[in-house]
């Protein structure tokens, strides 16, 4: 369920919302301090945010800053609460990120018609459609965003194995919501064992990507790969489960058995803060995953010093293997990879 973060100490805008939203698939939650609002905010990424300007001990500026800097908050709808009638505060207001501002005491209905015209944009906007994560430019700036950072991080690309054979057999709305299952499961699990700041997006179709730190990205691979082997059994036909394939036809139109959808999860990791631009991560990300589907164990790293070595996780150490001519001669921006494989397959 998403949520609307309010952020004030004295429950009005929080029970007044409670009371009379009227949208079931949200719940409020109220935090009374800047901290632990941007931290909620990155962890839970609510649908809107309510900030009362007047909270005591609160830099009201600051707290937006924080929030609009961040990629996993940055497009997330603010309104702003304030005693300030001024036209200039409104505008620096708006010019510091607030979507809108209300002039307290607010008006309930104003409220009201606020955060359902909000709610409404954001669900037609920016997150895909299908599974409610951000991606497209949103994904790019939070890959970019790790890159020009001083900590290390692990960029994690998945990917369904046999996907369209599924999809054939079974029918889009069931390839549906194999997706949906993926991009939940991504959420869980990043949640669970994450970092608060960790990204989950979609790049489109099966594809997924998670931004993460490279004392992270073994507990999350594992635990994806779990849950999505016993979660997905659930989708399947029961005799298609008990045989461990998929009847469908080749591109000839004869019978044919595919195997069940894997999950394969391919891994850039910079544990040094080596210097990398972000069109290079994109082709080696994408590299990465390829590897991933055709390793035994469904993982493959390529970790630095990345130019000669990469990592099969089913191995015991690093393989050095010369990195392909075409990873050192392409320069295709990060998307573009990613895509460009997402249409491939299909």
């Amino acid at each position: 369920m998403s949520s609307i973060l309010v952020v004030e100490s004295e429950r009005l805008v929080t029970g007044f919302l409670q009371e009379n939203l009227g949208v079931d698939e949200y719940y409020v939650a109220m935090i009374p301090n800047g901290k632990d609002a941007v931290r909620f905010a990155l962890r839970d990424m609510p649908a809107l945010i309510v900030i009362d300007a007047t909270l005591p001990g609160i830099d009201t500026y600051q707290l937006i800053q924080r929030l609009r800097d961040h990629p996993k908050s940055m497009h997330i709808p603010i309104i702003l609460l304030s005693a300030h009638t001024s036209l200039a505060e409104k505008v620096q207001a708006l010019e510091a990120g607030v979507d809108s501002y209300i002039v307290k005491p607010f008006n309930h209905n104003e409220l009201s018609a606020l955060v359902h015209r909000h709610l409404s944009r954001v669900q037609q906007t920016s997150l895909s459609p299908l599974t409610r994560l951000p991606g497209g430019l949103q994904l790019e700036r939070a890959i970019d965003y790790k890159l020009r950072g001083l900590k290390p991080w692990s960029i994690l690309y998945l990917d369904l194995d046999n996907f369209k054979a599924f999809n054939d057999a079974y029918g889009f709305l069931s390839g549906n919501d194999m997706i949906l299952l993926v991009g939940y499961i991504c959420q869980r699990i990043v949640y669970d064992y994450g970092n608060d700041d960790d990204f989950v997006g979609h790049v489109g179709g099966d594809d997924f990507v998670i931004v993460t730190t490279p004392d992270r990205e073994d507990r999350i691979c594992e635990r994806i790969l779990a849950v999505y082997k016993q979660e997905s059994a659930a989708l399947y036909r029961d005799d298609d489960l008990k045989r461990g394939t998929i009847s469908g036809a080749d591109r000839k139109g004869r019978p044919f058995q595919f195997p069940l959808v894997s999950l394969s999860i391919g891994v850039v990791s910079d544990p040094f803060r080596c210097s990398h631009g972000i069109d290079e991560v994109g082709t080696l990300a994408a590299e990465a995953k390829l590897c991933a589907k055709r390793s035994s164990s469904n993982i493959f790293c390529i970790s630095s010093q990345w130019n000669n070595v990469y990592s099969d996780h089913s191995s015991i150490s690093a393989i050095p293997v010369p990195l392909p001519t075409f990873l050192r001669s392409t320069k295709r921006g990060l998307f573009n990879s990613m895509r460009q494989d997402v249409f491939a397959e299909i």
